[in-house]
């Protein structure tokens, strides 16, 4: 057993030894004076690789990109005072998607807090009800009961990020100087092996969680249900995990005879079944077709879907809506399911799809049949316009461009919607990731950062310019951790969705433009040179297919697909319209 320098780096030794132990692999720190020990104890830490990030906002996001992608917690690091406050932002985002994050604030004494000692505030319950757990590890102390409970509360902490539902937990974590490893006796002779070590290989507490099975009962009765329905669909919002989710969904298709209709980043449209639905945003916006097609019975897997249309079909429906929750939320605003179904989604599918051989009958033909109309009717009019680069054709060609197993990171904000609706369902598997606990545009750069390096592969991320701007520190970021990430930035000046929201009539257009349009007139090639990234200008599909190849070669590159805001919303309604258009008044089967 190594000797300690001192007591500060036998105790920061100790809480990252157990979070390691806890399932920890990454650690994301940024620079202090206040948190020295934990960060040169997150270096040391066998199995634990450590970033360096110098923004604290930038490195909560890329904490949550490197959790979302891995499924495995990660530690961020931050130095007392504010700093610790820039996290904030991504401890939201960690709990509404049920990301697993571990963060570390160093604090200073309890004898300087509240008597005008500098970068001291207030620290405790910092996020508020945003954090799973809380906890104060108190001063350093050279014993065997102080220590035991350290390295029980580590193990503690490190549990409940991992429990469902998923989230961040804050340990806050004084220290009296000296903060370097500089040589100083605390009596640890007097210290047993396992308050010095704890238990090599495991936790000191190892809590085991309940085991995520549905019940039984309420499957069977939920396979009744289906039995006794010819009329259902399956709906798969936003879903992280890369648990065999696709393969799963794909057999209770096939099974119960209902299409899936699956979002981008539900991790069942790439490498889905063939009996996914991709444009049913469209289809449902066709008014014969929605209503010919009301279910009655709904699956509902994932989180909130991104489009409003099918929303407010499903809940218009009268349908029997079954939630099928693995991660412990409820995604049902308007409260329209009768039942709700914790426990892993992949078993539930598994256990319903037993005994069921029903079939792509008419019912899903009809889906099918309008699916493919719908796809036709978008390629004629991408075809007719072969050289034009819009946002929808952007969103199609990135997302075509991408070889199997390559990752994605989608922005909140038009990318998303823009991917949903216009780059369809493939056979090619696909990693699609986004931030859609609370929808927001910060951080955006930095979670794609995080899933890239998790990844270990090139990755790609599609945002908007006003989102890399709210991030456009994180190119210092990937040219520090050299991580390969090609963002393809859709540059049309400024807030594109406000366009398609009732305040663009409501409003002056001088107010509009001044207020919620926002134009900047940036020159993006700045923020390229802030990275070192390589900076492509493509003006073509063609030019972008190809700029986003070579950046899945590696290293860091900016795509700018320079678009007109101006115009944006007519050429969306234009390609919802041909498509709805296609499907004249049926039949689809």
């Amino acid at each position: 057993m190594s000797s300690d320098a001192n007591l500060n780096v036998l105790w920061a030794r100790a809480l990252l030894e157990e979070l390691a132990r806890g399932g920890v692999r990454h650690a994301v720190v940024c620079p202090g004076s206040r948190s020295s020990p934990l960060a040169l104890a997150c270096a040391r830490t066998e199995g634990v690789r450590t970033w360096s990030v110098i923004d604290e906002r930038s490195a909560g996001f890329f904490a949550l990109g490197l959790a979302k992608q891995s499924r495995a917690p990660v530690v961020v690091v931050a130095t007392s005072g504010t700093a610790g406050a820039h996290f904030y932002p991504a401890v939201i985002e960690a709990a509404l998607s049920h990301v697993p994050l571990v963060v570390l604030t160093a604090d200073r004494p309890l004898e300087l807090q509240g008597w005008g000692a500098p970068q001291t505030v207030a620290q405790a319950r910092f996020y508020g009800e945003h954090a799973r757990l809380f906890a104060d590890l108190g001063q350093p102390e050279a014993s065997d009961v102080a220590l035991g409970h350290l390295r029980a509360t580590a193990a503690r902490a490190v549990a409940t990020a991992m429990r469902a539902p998923r989230g961040a937990v804050q340990l806050n974590v004084p220290f009296r100087e000296p903060l370097a490893p500089t040589p100083e006796p605390f009596g640890e002779e007097r210290l047993s092996a396992l308050a010095k070590a704890g238990r090599p290989g495991a936790p000191l507490t190892r809590i085991v969680p309940p085991a995520p099975v549905p019940d039984p009962a309420a499957l069977e009765d939920v396979r009744r249900r289906i039995a006794a329905t010819e009329r259902g669909v399956i709906v798969c919002g936003p879903r992280d995990e890369a648990d065999g989710f696709a393969e799963a969904i794909s057999a209770l298709s096939l099974a119960t005879g209902y299409p899936v209709l699956a979002e981008a980043t539900s991790q069942a449209r790439y490498g889905g079944g063939p009996l996914t639905v991709s444009h049913y945003d469209a289809l449902l916006r066709h008014a014969p077709f929605a209503k010919a097609h009301r279910p009655e019975l709904v699956l509902r897997f994932g989180g909130g879907l991104t489009p409003k249309v099918p929303q407010q079909w499903l809940d218009a429906s009268g349908a029997d809506i079954v939630l099928f929750s693995d991660g412990g939320a409820l995604f049902d605003p308007a409260h329209r399911a009768a039942l709700v179904v914790e426990g892993s989604a992949v078993a539930a599918c598994e256990a319903l799809a037993r005994g069921l051989s029903r079939g792509a009958g008419k019912w899903a033909q009809g889906f099918l049949g309008a699916e493919r109309l719908a796809r036709a009717a978008l390629e004629a009019a991408f075809a007719e316009r072969p050289e034009v680069l819009d946002e929808p054709r952007i969103a199609r060609e990135v997302v075509a461009a991408l070889p199997a197993g390559a990752p994605l990171f989608v922005s909140s904000s038009m990318p998303i919607r823009d991917v949903d609706a216009f780059a369809p369902a493939s056979a090619v598997p696909l990693r699609v990731l986004a931030n859609r606990g609370a929808n927001g545009i910060d951080g955006i750069i930095s979670s794609a950062l995080g899933m890239a390096a998790a990844a270990g592969r090139p990755a790609v991320l599609l945002t908007g310019d006003l989102a890399l701007l709210h991030d456009v520190g994180a190119f210092v970021t990937a040219a520090r951790a050299r991580v390969s990430l090609t963002v393809v930035a859709v540059n049309n000046d400024g807030g594109g969705i406000f366009s398609f929201l009732p305040i663009a009539q409501a409003a002056k257009p001088d107010e509009f433009e001044a207020l919620f349009g926002t134009p900047h007139g940036v020159d993006l090639s700045h923020a390229a040179a802030l990275g070192g990234a390589r900076l492509h200008r493509p003006t073509t599909p063609a030019a972008l297919r190809a700029a986003v190849r070579e950046g899945l070669e590696g290293g860091l590159h900016l795509v700018e697909a320079r678009v007109d805001r101006a115009s944006t919303v007519d050429e969306h309604r234009r390609l919802f319209a041909r498509m709805a258009a296609a499907l004249g008044d049926g039949p689809w089967a």
